[in-house]
């Protein structure tokens, strides 16, 4: 025949293009051409290919042959081609009938002894495939649990080119050895688990610990106030600060939020697991990302590793790896000033736009940040008779490495005091548990669902001022303590805002219609840090 296509998918970001491979044997001396805007680790397939075909006991065409990557404007990179290359070279060789691979994408590298080795990003791969309407899918067997996430996809595993080869050509298929002995790891995975350069440095992702694992709120000795602001943070998907001398309990509240976020919803999952698949964090043997991911990067983390990018084509960053969960940043004021700045936009938009000379990618990236601060550089600043060294200029050049900017994306602010002795030793009960404060946020979770049905809306943080201030309106004579704070320049137009949303998160936990003139207080005190007079207010009867 001398000429066959065969389909796989190009990952840009985490999105996927189809890309056919189409494979030319003509008549010349022996080479073997790649062309297409191949990366490197896709031009070194041809060696890949050809010895994995020779070792699978089929024969290589000793003619000049040309694979072609199209469209050729798009950017191509990894190993994941190799499947694709390798059918489109069988079939022009007539080894394969073209037929059997015409509406089939694949998805694999191979090994040089012709094992299907497992790749990233191939749920987002099948999912571009689902939508271009290609109906089955060949991957490697390790992750045809991750590409059957997709409805409406038929998913076929393999473990080696000689069992696919079979297959297409409806011949017995020959039994292969699993590639590790039981009880021992998989060496297969290990491009699965190390992650891209400069991604998921210093990550800690919570969404792989065990529900017995866990911690648990009820751990968290006194701090009535942050534990009702963290209720509250996950409630409606507020922004969150802690400030407060070390040892008070900041690190404590906040690795313990993301256990009180509701379970992610199917969509959700997809989104996430996708992220999580491209930059190479899945975890083994859980092909489906089902609750909130807690991402804590170290503050020495650069704006890359925080926003996204790297070498070539931009990678997810942190902000994208705690998509629809939590990105804590303790020692908040120790980030570059410049990597806290750019969290601005992402803030608002709930996605990121890096632009590369490789190419331009959206990263999905709504995620609910916590920030941790020290009130100086020693942390002692605020405590009676600590012995704070700290001169006034110090301490004021280190709270202001948090801009004003970025504070006024900020819902809520609460001081978490030390703690007390009585506290510590117990003498004043344990606190709720995870699971008491898990069911009030999910119960106002789904109050806010309810109220937004049919917007583009799914929590009160994403809902915006116009909509609050003309439609979703506030008991009568509530805003009138926000709107003096405005007129004082207590709070800016994005600031008067948040209280709303914070007020209705407010109301939903107590199962309230909507906000009173006690919300409103309470969510001032929480994002201004003055005391209002008014006590968290009561349910709902």
């Amino acid at each position: 025949m001398g000429f066959a296509r065969a389909c796989s998918v190009a990952l840009v970001g985490v999105e996927g293009v189809v890309v056919e491979v189409q494979a030319d044997l003509e008549p010349g001396v022996a080479a073997f051409t790649l062309v297409g805007l191949p990366d490197k680790s896709l031009v070194e397939s041809r060696d890949r290919v050809r010895a994995a075909v020779v070792n699978s006991g089929a024969e290589w065409p000793q003619k000049k042959l040309t694979v072609g990557l199209s469209p050729a404007s798009v950017p191509k990179g990894g190993s994941g081609f190799d499947l694709a290359v390798a059918c489109a070279v069988l079939c022009a060789a007539e080894r394969i009938d073209p037929a059997a691979i015409a509406d089939v994408v694949m998805i694999g590298e191979l090994g040089l002894d012709g094992r299907v080795r497992p790749v990233r990003g191939v749920l987002p791969a099948v999912l571009a495939a689902a939508e271009a309407g290609y109906g089955k899918v060949v991957v490697p067997e390790q992750t045809a649990g991750e590409a059957a996430l997709v409805p409406g996809v038929s998913v076929l595993g393999v473990r080696s080119l000689r069992q696919l080869i079979a297959v297409l050509s409806d011949e017995p298929v020959p039994d292969e050895p699993q590639s590790h002995e039981e009880g021992r790891p998989d060496t297969m995975l290990a491009g699965l688990m190390v992650p891209g350069t400069g991604i998921g440095t210093g990550l800690a992702m919570g969404s792989a610990q065990g529900e017995g694992n866990r911690p648990d709120l009820a751990d968290v000795a006194g701090q009535e106030l942050p534990r009702k602001a963290l209720e509250v943070a996950a409630a409606g998907a507020h922004h969150l600060l802690f400030s407060g001398p070390p040892g008070a309990g900041k690190t404590m509240l906040a690795e313990r939020l993301s256990a009180i976020l509701p379970t992610l919803t199917r969509q959700e999952s997809l989104e996430v697991t996708a992220v999580h698949s491209v930059a190479g964090i899945l975890p083994p043997g859980e092909p489906l990302v089902s609750r909130a991911p807690y991402c804590a990067p170290h503050h020495s983390a650069t704006m890359q590793s925080l926003i996204g990018g790297g070498n070539g084509m931009p990678r997810p960053g942190a902000v994208s790896l705690a998509h629809r969960g939590v990105l804590f940043l303790d020692e908040a004021p120790e980030f570059s000033v410049r990597a806290l700045d750019a969290l601005r936009q992402p803030l608002e938009s709930g996605h990121v736009v890096v632009a590369r000379s490789a190419g331009v990618v959206r990263l999905p990236a709504r995620f609910l940040m916590v920030l941790a601060a020290n009130p100086c550089p020693c942390g002692r600043h605020t405590l009676t008779g600590a012995g704070c060294e700290c001169p006034p200029s110090s301490v004021r050049r280190y709270q202001a490495r948090l801009s004003g900017p970025l504070l006024d994306r900020v819902d809520l602010r609460v001081r978490v005091a030390p703690v007390t002795r009585a506290d510590l030793m117990g003498r004043g009960g344990r606190g709720e548990s995870t699971d008491d404060v898990a069911a009030r946020v999910r119960a106002a979770r789904r109050r806010a669902a309810d109220r937004l049905a049919g917007t583009p809306w799914t929590t009160n943080s994403e809902v915006p001022g116009h909509e609050l201030r003309t439609r979703l309106l506030a008991a009568p004579g509530a805003l009138l303590e926000a709107e003096r704070d405005m007129e004082r320049g207590l709070l800016t137009a994005r600031g008067l805002d948040r209280v709303l949303r914070v007020a209705w998160t407010l109301a939903d936990l107590r199962g309230a219609d909507r906000p009173e003139a006690a919300d409103m207080a309470v969510a001032l005190e929480l994002r201004t840090g003055i005391p209002r007079g008014a006590a968290m207010p009561e349910r709902a009867s």
